[in-house]
């Protein structure tokens, strides 16, 4: 059957008190703009603990509003519905349901469950009352069916609210909070599998995310950088869309290929690349900074290593999948829709300057003390790395 009306469940929203409004208005606000991009006219309202979408006429893809709503973090299950005008007739409540069980699933032979819940006790009937005469209702006009009230193959929830809310089918939603609920963070993204991933988990908390990708041109190819960009525009479609920007980090990596100790390269470029990072996102308001590091993953995710890592920073370094294994990344990446983008073979600057041996347990004084010795040129370079930064929007288009 074509449905018009779907209710939308949320779940942390609800723990929010007086403040639960600003998570509502924004799950709703982020509701119209993902279906904004849907062939047809939609309606979204809320009703004390509620929220519903109404397809506005008969000419809309089922299909692709499922999937955008499935892309709205803070939804924890879309159910497909009909929904009536509140009535205080029990026969027309039973006709409806009839009705409703016929179009969905026919003279299956299944087992079914009827579950009423009541917040209008202004209806003549008790919940219990009712989800006895619906059941009686629905084996004399379906004989295949019969009842199980443990483990049954259908449940059928009636909702007695402002209008009478009929369905069956529940569908998972993504879940976490609205995009917006909790500021602003910037991440640093690579062509890899793990940042995008973080990338998408912290989004799911309701943060407003931007990004910055470190490009090496001639030694990383254009199609590394559009790697990159496939890969925001993946998780824009999540998150909402993605300022993206790219810094030209090669004359910077040389020098510290040049001049610093090759087993310390990868920690001292990342201490670099977090510095520029931050200097981006403090121009574009980000008040945190997020990396798809995880523990032992690689030479520079050590313990030792983050510590050096995270000296350079005065923001917080959030970083989603630090205990995670590499097949707990991977699991989600497939969910999100990251990971075939994500085993494309181009290169990003990490693994073109690469040293053969390094340091796994880097000493913070011992890594200043390297530093030193480009200290001075690098200065001007880093200004002009985020200066110059490319800024390119990912819509998730």
């Amino acid at each position: 059957m074509q449905y018009q009306s779907f209710l939308i469940k949320y779940a942390e929203i609800g723990t929010k008190g007086k403040n639960r409004y600003v998570f509502e208005d924004a799950l709703v606000h982020d509701i119209h703009k993902k279906l904004s991009r849907v062939d047809g006219e939609f309606r979204v309202t809320r009703e004390r603990g509620r929220i519903y979408v109404g397809a506005k006429t008969d000419d809309y893809d089922y299909d692709e509003v499922i999937d955008a709503l499935q892309h709205v973090f803070g939804i924890v299950s879309i159910c497909p519905m009909v929904q009536m005008d509140l009535s205080y007739d029990y026969h027309t409540l039973s006709e409806k349901v009839l009705e409703y069980f016929g179009a969905v699933y026919g003279n299956k032979k299944l087992t079914f469950k009827v579950m009423t819940r009541r917040a209008d006790k202004n209806f003549p009937m008790q919940s219990n009352e009712i989800d006895a005469e619906l059941g009686h209702d629905i084996l004399e006009k379906f004989p295949e069916t019969s009842v199980d009230v443990h483990n049954p193959d259908v449940r059928i929830h009636v909702e007695i609210r402002q209008y009478i809310n009929i369905y069956s089918e529940t569908i998972p939603g993504a879940g976490g909070m609205p995009l917006g609920t909790n500021g602003k963070a910037m991440l640093l993204l690579s062509g890899g599998i793990d940042s995008p991933v973080a990338g998408y988990m912290i989004a799911r908390r309701g943060a407003i995310i931007e990004a910055t990708y470190f490009h090496a041109p001639p030694y990383t190819s254009e199609r590394a950088k559009q790697k990159v960009v496939d890969l925001a525009n993946e998780v824009a479609k999540y998150s909402g869309a993605i300022a993206l920007h790219v810094v030209n980090f090669t004359d910077i990596q040389l020098k510290i290929y040049e001049k610093c100790p090759h087993e310390e390269l990868t920690i001292i470029m990342r201490r670099y690349m977090m510095r520029i990072a931050e200097a981006i996102s403090r121009k574009r308001d980000c008040i945190a900074l997020v990396t798809g590091e995880s523990i032992g993953q690689v030479a520079s995710q050590t313990m030792q290593s983050l510590v050096c890592t995270n000296e350079v920073c005065e923001l917080p370094v959030y970083r989603p999948v630090i205990a995670f294994d590499k097949q707990d990344i991977i699991d989600i990446s497939q969910k999100i829709g990251t990971y075939e983008t994500s085993i494309e073979p181009y290169e990003d600057c990490c693994t073109i300057f690469v040293a053969k041996h390094p340091v796994t347990k880097p000493v913070p004084e011992k890594i200043r003390e390297s530093e030193k010795i480009v200290y001075d040129e690098m200065l001007p370079m880093v200004e002009k790395a985020v200066n110059e930064a490319e800024l390119i929007w990912c819509d998730g288009k």
